[in-house]
């Protein structure tokens, strides 16, 4: 038989044998099985790829120079001037000054929804027609609720007063329809 032969019947060879023996005492983690005497690499742990750099052999102490970076994509960069954070007044060329714009401000509705909350409460004592007021309380209101940077008591009176406003209303549209063929 031959070598070819042997390595496919799945016998290994005396030349086989021997690589791999030579191959696992090279090995860092490899070893020595006390039973037989050969070296054994464990199965998982892989050798160490071509860019790794290998250990020095003494230790460096912290902070201590070790010889640079292999890898070009962990190189330090080059370190820029300080900037100038006061420059010189007298050799400043343009002393204009440019002012930075103040922040935009942002929709209010909390105070809106409670001023059409107090119209509508207060017309929906006199008549029944007043509820669209209440209901454009309503919605500024509930969309005063929804923002963070609105005045929270200012929304939730907003909304008890608008909802107190719908109700009369809706009193006042209920008792005139009682009363007559008003809608007929």
């Amino acid at each position: 038989m031959s070598e070819r032969e042997t390595a496919g019947s799945g016998e290994a060879s005396a030349t086989d044998v021997d690589r791999t023996t030579a191959a696992r005492s090279e090995h860092p983690s490899a070893v020595s099985d006390p039973a037989s005497g050969r070296m054994v690499v464990p199965a998982a742990i892989e050798p160490p790829s071509d860019d790794v750099a290998r250990a020095p052999a003494t230790a460096a102490l912290p902070g201590e120079h070790r010889g640079g970076f292999q890898r070009e994509m962990t190189q330090p960069l080059p370190v820029a001037p300080p900037l100038e954070v006061h420059p010189d007044p007298a050799r400043a060329s343009d002393p204009q000054a440019h002012w930075i714009h103040p922040p935009p401000s942002l929709p209010r509705s909390a105070g809106w929804g409670l001023l059409f909350g107090i119209l509508g409460l207060t017309l929906s004592f006199f008549v029944g027609w007043g509820f669209p007021v209440g209901l454009i309380g309503l919605v500024l209101a509930i969309l005063a609720l929804r923002r963070p940077w609105e005045r929270r008591e200012t929304a939730v009176w907003a909304l008890a007063l608008c909802a107190a406003s719908l109700v009369f209303s809706a009193g006042w549209l209920w008792w005139a329809h009682s009363q007559g063929a008003l809608f007929a």
